[in-house]
């Protein structure tokens, strides 16, 4: 039998592998209701912005530092560590087992969402939002094959699931789709060094108040 791990899986492999077919959405609309900043959220992603951006200019930015001046200040402002939702972090993803090529695929994911109010089979609480975090220096989309492999266990227990590739700078969401083969549609990128970048929370945002609903 083949093990992989999703760290080192390519976008090819996961096509052939998982069956993913990719699509673009050249807007977040009607896929999300953006909503309004208020003047504190605004200034609050301001601030996200600028603390990072005092780290860019000294070179890269790790991973790590990524998330904590970037990702988890932005899942609090958007309600995220509210209950009935909780945050986990490098949780080891159930072994994909692709019977027909003898492989298994094995990872840990970075950041995991979920509303354990809604439970799905095997009381496993219902997905989210899934984040796949890069250095500063790497493309988001380096990200994309591990964040599918990823998602693809979930498809089992659940119709859909959001996730994010990012860098700190760059974010790109995805849309992942239970189908006869699932589908992930790409969303345009954000970038966080723009002088307004309030779009990246108010999409935060939508995706944590869908998921509430």
């Amino acid at each position: 039998m083949t093990l992989l791990n999703a760290k080192e899986i390519t976008l090819d492999e996961v096509h052939r592998l998982l069956g993913f077919q990719r699509q673009y959405l050249a807007s977040f609309t009607p896929s999300l209701s953006l909503e309004s900043l208020s003047e504190f959220e605004q200034q609050e992603i301001l601030q996200i912005r600028d603390d990072f951006d005092n780290y860019l200019i000294e070179g890269k930015v790790l991973e790590g530092m990524v998330k904590a001046l970037t990702i988890f200040p932005l899942l609090r402002l958007a309600g995220f560590y509210r209950s009935p939702l909780k945050i986990s972090l490098e949780e080891n993803i159930a072994p994909v087992n692709i019977v027909d090529e003898d492989t298994n695929i094995t990872g840990r994911l970075d950041i995991l969402a979920v509303n354990k109010s809604i439970l799905t089979s095997n009381n496993i609480p219902f997905w989210i939002l899934i984040v796949e975090a890069k250095n500063s220096d790497i493309a988001p989309s380096a990200g994309l094959a591990q964040l599918l492999t990823y998602a693809y266990k979930s498809l089992d227990r659940q119709a859909s699931v959001w996730g994010l590739c990012t860098n700190g700078q760059l974010y790109q969401f995805v849309y992942i789709q239970r189908q006869e083969r699932p589908i992930y549609q790409l969303l345009p990128f954000l970038n966080l060094m723009e002088p307004e970048p309030f779009e990246i929370l108010q999409v935060f945002k939508a995706i944590c108040k869908l998921q509430q609903n």
